[in-house]
């Protein structure tokens, strides 16, 4: 872990390695506690309302160097709050929606849609407060978080809270090419990370340099995983995967869970975050 002394001297390699999803199943609940105690895991993003949320708690309360932050969910899931309070955001079986760009659109149009979005998210940030672990960082499913106005209830709301550290999605093409020829197309995403970096950065949050994880996601194997620590940039860098002991309800067809886990114990990978060059921490050790 961190040295408590360490300054952030320019130059430095700094990282975070992120597990999203944390209580979402006891799979991933699994995934999470022995991808961080045998292997390079630094921190996971907690759904309070995950069918197993209770048991990811109950790990983190034994894992004090995890460093655990609020997974803000509010598409593909369950609410905290009672549907029927929700009837912007929710489909028929009172689950959050999947149709995102429409349900974005009627955020931008509705008030009565931010009104129910600033009182769930309100709900989610006090559901993580009650459970007593402090506050690492935050992110959002589905990277929901690029649309402004979900970007500026997370801030609001997030500072009551203590939030001080958050995820911009810009992920550096240049590195995926160079680990294993991955191209990727021109990102609406990244022209929006750099509107929430800009915006977060402003109002004093930390925000990592670059992110990686997007362009594999379900698939950050063994290998990019070590291309990535070998190529690894100067700055603070978060590498985030979905790691789980086996597929679960609810989990994304084709994703390589098993694989994700494999990848983040892999001893090869400790041995590269061992050398004296790359700073392993949660984003608490870097605030």
């Amino acid at each position: 872990m961190i040295d408590p002394s360490f300054g952030g001297e320019k130059g430095t390699k700094r990282l975070v390695v992120t597990a999203d999803d944390f209580g979402a199943a006891l799979a991933v609940n699994e995934a999470v506690e022995r991808a961080h105690r045998d292997g390079i895991l630094t921190a996971a993003s907690l759904m309070v309302a995950g069918e197993a949320a209770d048991d990811a708690v109950a790990r983190a309360r034994v894992l004090p160097a995890l460093g655990v932050g609020l997974h803000v969910v509010l598409v593909e899931g369950r609410p905290v709050l009672p549907s029927e309070r929700l009837p912007a955001l929710v489909d028929r079986q009172g689950l959050f929606r999947t149709d995102i760009i429409r349900m974005g659109f009627e955020i931008f149009a509705s008030p009565a849609a931010r009104r129910q979005l600033v009182a769930e998210v309100e709900a989610q940030f006090a559901a993580f407060a009650a459970t007593g672990l402090r506050l690492d960082h935050v992110n959002a499913h589905k990277h929901f978080h690029l649309h402004p106005t979900v970007a500026s209830t997370i801030l609001k709301i997030g500072r009551r809270y203590g939030m001080k550290a958050i995820r911009a999605p810009i992920e550096p093409r240049r590195l995926l090419r160079t680990i294993d020829g991955t191209r990727t197309g021109p990102r609406i995403e990244a022209g929006w990370g750099r509107l929430v970096r800009r915006r977060m950065r402003a109002a004093k949050m930390v925000v990592p340099d670059q992110v990686l994880g997007l362009a594999w996601s379900g698939a950050m194997t063994a290998n990019r995983v070590r291309g990535i620590l070998q190529h690894l940039p100067s700055g603070l860098t978060e590498i985030y995967a979905h790691p789980a002991t086996a597929p679960y309800p609810g989990s994304a067809p084709g994703y390589d869970y098993c694989g994700e886990l494999a990848a983040l114990t892999d001893p090869l990978a400790k041995g590269l975050v061992a050398s004296d060059s790359v700073v392993l921490g949660r984003f608490a050790d870097f605030t």
